[in-house]
């Protein structure tokens, strides 16, 4: 059974910065789309950002363009979010997911990690 970690979360104040890191730990030979949603306390989950297989295709939240950044790692089935211009909206559970099952957008994906704490203070 694939698992994925995630780590690089914490308490950070508004305006600055933190890297999400995820890695599956079990080999899949083969790389699978992924991706990262949020839930915030008393909210449903929405979609973050996701990447394609290559890493050429990214696709973002329109709440979190042009502050978030999605990118692959060399390794199998790794992928970072690099969070910049951090708002205390952007506190949220965030987990990391892989092999897409629906659209870019959708949160109907196979493997979801078990979620790293991000809070940004005002």
């Amino acid at each position: 059974q694939v698992r994925l970690v995630e780590s690089g979360g914490g308490l950070v104040q508004a305006g600055g910065s933190l890297r999400l890191s995820c890695a599956a730990t079990e080999r899949t030979y083969t790389n699978y789309r992924m991706g990262w949603i949020r839930q915030a306390p008393g909210k449903e989950r929405e979609f973050v950002a996701a990447i394609s297989i290559s890493g050429e295709g990214t696709y973002y939240a329109d709440a979190v363009k042009g502050r978030f950044t999605i990118s692959r790692g060399t390794a199998e089935n790794t992928v970072y979010l690099q969070m910049s211009s951090l708002k205390p909206d952007d506190t949220a559970v965030y987990y990391c997911v892989m092999y897409l099952l629906g659209n870019y957008q959708s949160l109907n994906w196979r493997y979801f990690g078990q979620g790293t704490q991000v809070t940004v203070s005002s």
